[in-house]
């Protein structure tokens, strides 16, 4: 194993380089999707692992790999974010290190999001904050040329009626927490909803994302309140991990930038249905849902 970094390195010492759609850490090349293992090549053994983030404290950065070990995204923490129950002192260090495009610097307190043939950066700022805590280096698949799209078939995102029983969600909020497990994490539930396939798919208007993704689609969102999840996947649920770059959120807001309300679980309900949900880490719910989960068992904290 090679590892670029020891353990007294510092975030400062950290280039993130994307150059002619190349990724490089540290001129070490790498690419999107990756598998954990590969993060420990460039990163060293990870200081901490939470439900499924993978956390390098020492260098502000951590990813939350799918169901199938591997990740489309690093997400650097460059300040305080208020939606943690930590402090500012104790979510520190945050990432000061360099991201360089093509040749020229990003400064990482103030940047309008990139986007490239293969890879997006983008950044999340809370209200009132003008800097931003998280920067997301993600790879679409969108946009990559060299990607084969599958072909889609006029019935894809059509919405059947099963034969079979399916869970009654009086929470959206909590419904979306648990489509990110079965559909992304675990990848049971299908098809795994994509936004721009979506767009193409649908005839009975033309979405526009560029102008309309600057606000929930309402399309999109009626899509995932009326997507059923059968009840044989209640199991599977053991714990939701909700973050701002979730796969679930990046489909139902193109330009969210993280500090959203549209998505908060109200109302603890639903968890009726799940007998296996023992953890729960949120940063989209009401003030009070942290103290009523952990009420009834259940071990819940901000993200």
């Amino acid at each position: 194993m090679i590892n670029i970094f020891n353990q007294k390195n510092k975030s400062s010492d950290v280039t993130i380089r994307i150059d002619n759609d190349k990724l490089f850490i540290n001129e070490k090349i790498i690419e999107l999707p990756i598998s954990s293992d590969g993060l420990t090549e460039c990163f060293g053994k990870p200081s901490e692992t939470t439900g499924n983030e993978i956390y390098w404290k020492e260098l502000g950065i951590s990813t939350n790999p799918h169901g199938n070990g591997r990740t489309n995204h690093l997400t650097l923490h460059t300040d305080y974010n208020p939606m943690e129950a930590k402090s500012k002192a104790e979510q520190k260090p945050f990432f000061k290190g360099k991201i360089i495009v093509d040749g020229s610097e990003i400064n990482i307190k103030h940047f309008n999001n990139v986007t490239m043939r293969k890879y997006e950066i983008k950044h999340f700022t809370y209200t009132g904050k003008k800097s931003p805590c998280l920067i997301s280096i993600s790879y679409n698949s969108i946009f990559d040329k060299d990607f084969v799209k599958p072909k889609l078939t006029k019935d894809k995102y059509t919405i059947k009626k099963l034969d079979e029983e399916q869970i009654e969600f009086r929470d959206f909020g909590f419904k979306l927490s648990v489509i990110q497990e079965l559909m992304y994490n675990k990848e049971l539930l299908a098809p795994k909803f994509d936004l721009f396939e979506f767009v193409e798919w649908y005839d009975k208007r033309k979405i526009d994302i560029e102008k309309e993704g600057y606000e929930p689609i309402p399309e999109v969102t009626q899509y995932f309140k009326d997507l059923p999840i059968p009840k044989k996947y209640a199991s599977e649920i053991t714990e939701i991990y909700q973050d701002g770059g979730n796969d679930i959120y990046m489909q139902l807001l193109r330009f969210g930038e993280g500090w959203e309300e549209y998505w908060d679980i109200e109302s603890i309900e639903d968890v009726k249905h799940f007998p296996n949900l023992k953890k729960a880490i949120v940063c989209y719910a009401k003030d009070t849902i942290v103290d009523e989960m952990n009420s009834i068992g259940i071990k819940a904290e901000w993200i």
